[in-house]
């Protein structure tokens, strides 16, 4: 706040209000979150601003757009470093081998797989769209 960060200072004020909101959704106000909720719940308002930044370009909103990246970036700088395509990509194909899938309909089980040896290090819209890349072929 002394810095004048403007954008900092919102984010983090909007990240503070939302993990308080879900404190109180989930009846554990007193002792707080473990850590996992509170990456479930910044994972989500990263998603929220993405989704935002997006239809403000389609909007043609630049300026909006660009605000909602900002705050973006400030969030996912407290969100665990993200799997890269590569490896997610290995995590997709071992799943598949392992389970024998060789069908789209079999996706959901593929995608458990994956989330569960991925953890919070990979965005299931990332997994969903591999597997099905992989899937379709």
């Amino acid at each position: 706040m002394l810095a004048g960060d403007k954008t900092l200072t919102t984010t983090l004020r909007g990240l503070k209000s939302a993990i308080l909101y879900s404190e109180v959704a989930k009846g554990s106000r007193d002792q707080g979150l473990s850590d996992p909720e509170i990456i479930d719940v910044l994972t989500k308002e990263s998603k929220k601003r993405q989704e935002s930044a997006d239809l403000f370009a389609q909007g043609g909103n630049i300026e909006k757009q660009q605000a909602e990246l900002a705050e973006k970036a400030v969030i996912d700088k407290y969100l665990p470093d993200q799997m890269s395509d590569d490896d997610l990509g290995v995590l997709v194909d071992g799943a598949i081998k392992q389970l024998g899938v060789d069908n789209i309909k079999d996706m959901g089980k593929v995608i458990g797989a994956v989330k569960q040896k991925a953890g919070q290090s990979a965005d299931g819209g990332k997994i969903a769209k591999l597997v099905k890349e992989k899937l379709g072929q």
